[in-house]
Parts: structure tokens; C-alpha cells; sequence
């Protein structure tokens, strides 16, 4: 027997608790009669033309991304416009939609766990910890199992994650050593300034402005700091999509979990000067 979309959702929040929610976020049921059937759900990263359209090929009953397509308010789903667009398509075909975020972002098995397990870091912790559940919470530090230098580092990332336009951007000394890493799924400026990372010899992340990436460098040279790692928003999280998958495939085992690698990464070339 199959379950319906709201048995599917509840499965989603005890996975990934709405209660680590961060409070401006917006995940969970966006679209689609809670009753339906579910025999098939893809996953992707965003709800965008290219992956709303393999899923209604596809023919699943139900999308499951991380960015929530309803994230900023609305005040029209008229289709001359994206997100009005993207949701009249998926309600045509009877294809259901699930965004997991910041609740995703936070659990044991995260977005940024799985980016730190990916790259082999020992001993880690959440940058900013939950205060009932210590193990969760945003981002992660750990240590690399040996030393290495900033661009080795560098260029391991790049072999981890999926191509795109903007490749990996890096602020500091190629040669420099590293052994603590701090790092966050995603954008995570926000996090600049925590105490682990500014104990860290890198933080990477994704979506640095330059404000906030100048004053970071700098406070490193007069101060501390770490070196830093920006890489692409979409192929960080992008990681974690086989983890979700695995463990969906364990909570409903009669529906068929499939994972998108279409890059929805928004950029598509650079010109290196």
C-alpha cells in the first residue's frame, strides 16, 4: 500500500523536524491535495523550469527540494511569471511539492554533515549548536585527517563537487597549512564571525559578498581568522540529495526515490581574466 502526500510529509518532518526551522524560512507541504498517492518522489536541490520538468517527464508523484519555491511572499501564481509558472505545471500533472531547508540544513545528517563527511573531517561539531540537541545546528567544524595546504584543499574540493561555471574561489595563501575546517552548506556569511570559525584555518561556504569576505580577510591579517573557500551554492547542497534519498528509501519503502543531477546552478560560464 502506497502512502498519500500528508503520510509522506509527516515522514519528511520526522526526518527533518520543522522545529529547527529557522524562523524566516518556509519549508514543508507547497503544493499538491495531501490525500494523493505517492508512488514515486524525485529530489532536487531547487524547484526551477529544468527540474519541474524531469520530475512531470518522469512522471513522479511528488517533488522534494531543498529551497523553498514559496521562500519570499507572493502576491500572484499567474504562470506569465516563474514561480506561478513552475506551480501550475506540477498541479497539471498531479506531481505534489516538499521543500526541506534550514530543518535539513541542521539534523545529524545535513547538508553541511554530509559536506564535512565528503571531505573526510574528524571530531565534528555544529558551528552554532542547538540548545535541546547538541549535535545539531548550522554548519560544521571538524579536522582533516592530515594537514594539508589551501590550494590541495582547494583542489579536493573541486574533485567532491559537481562542476560549475564559477568554479572555487579561494582568499589566502595557496601554500598556507590547514588541519580545522569550518564549513556551511549553502550561504553562510552569516556565520563569519562565530567563534569556531574564526578558530578555523579555512571556512567554506558559498555566496561571499565582497563586504563581508574583505572584512573577513582583513581581520585575518590583523587579528585571526580563517582563509577562505567559496564554492558553488547549488553543488554544495547538491551532496546531500543521495543522503535524503537513502533515508527516505528507509521510511517508506514501497515508493520509488530518485535524485535529480541536473545543475540548477544559476550561472552558466565565466570569463577568467
Amino acid at each position: 500500500m502506497f502512502p498519500t502526500v500528508a503520510e509522506v510529509n509527516a515522514a519528511v518532518e520526522r526526518l527533518w523536524p520543522l522545529s529547527g526551522t529557522e524562523s524566516w524560512d518556509a519549508p514543508g507541504l507547497l503544493s499538491g491535495d495531501p490525500s494523493a498517492e505517492v508512488r514515486s518522489i524525485h529530489l532536487a536541490v531547487d524547484a526551477v523550469a529544468d527540474s519541474v520538468d524531469e520530475a512531470i517527464a518522469a512522471g513522479v508523484d511528488l517533488l522534494l527540494v531543498h529551497h523553498p519555491l514559496l521562500l519570499r511572499g507572493v502576491t500572484s501564481v499567474a504562470e506569465d511569471r516563474y514561480k506561478g509558472a513552475m506551480l501550475g505545471r506540477l498541479i497539471r500533472a498531479g506531481c505534489s511539492l516538499i521543500a526541506a531547508h534550514t530543518n535539513a540544513d541542521v539534523v545529524e545528517t545535513g547538508t553541511s554533515a554530509v559536506f564535512a563527511a565528503r571531505l573526510g573531517l574528524v571530531d565534528t561539531l555544529p558551528i552554532v549548536p542547538s540548545t535541546t540537541h547538541p549535535q545539531r545546528g548550522l554548519g560544521r567544524v571538524g579536522t582533516l585527517p592530515a594537514a594539508t595546504t589551501l590550494g590541495t584543499l582547494a583542489r579536493a574540493l573541486g574533485e567532491i563537487l559537481p562542476a560549475t561555471a564559477g568554479g572555487i574561489r579561494v582568499s589566502g595563501d595557496f601554500d598556507a597549512p590547514v588541519s580545522t575546517v569550518a564549513l556551511c552548506g549553502g550561504a553562510g556569511d552569516s556565520l563569519l564571525t562565530a567563534e569556531a570559525v574564526l578558530a578555523a584555518d579555512v571556512y567554506i561556504t558559498s555566496d561571499l559578498r565582497h563586504h563581508p569576505a574583505s572584512e573577513a580577510r582583513e581581520n585575518a591579517r590583523i587579528a585571526r581568522g580563517p582563509a577562505l573557500i567559496d564554492v558553488s551554492h547549488w553543488a554544495s547542497e547538491w551532496l546531500w540529495l543521495e543522503t535524503a534519498a537513502a533515508e527516505l528509501r528507509d521510511a517508506l519503502p514501497d515508493v520509488t526515490i530518485t535524485v535529480s543531477d541536473i545543475r540548477t546552478d544559476p550561472w552558466d560560464f565565466v570569463i577568467v581574466q
